[in-house]
């Protein structure tokens, strides 16, 4: 089995909470209405999960967007 690279991973999450294929590295809360406040919270728990992290709330409320998604995945799960 393959190992994907956090990228991919992150965009899967994406794909699977908003219940769509158009999904890419441009994504934010700006650009797609299916990422609303619930969408969101989803987001966030898949990521713990997934990566096995612990987000302050204050990191929870940067991330609007995959590119947010990844400069927090870089600073928490280095791996």
């Amino acid at each position: 089995m393959e190992m994907k690279t956090k990228e991919e991973q992150a965009l899967q999450i994406l794909k699977s909470v908003l219940k769509t294929d158009d999904v890419d590295a441009t994504v934010s809360q700006q650009n797609c209405p299916q990422w609303d406040s619930i969408a969101h919270l989803n987001i966030i728990i898949e990521l713990e999960s997934q990566f096995g992290l612990s987000l302050e709330p204050d990191e929870i409320a940067q991330i609007t967007s995959f590119q947010d998604i990844m400069r927090v995945l870089e600073q928490n799960a280095p791996l």
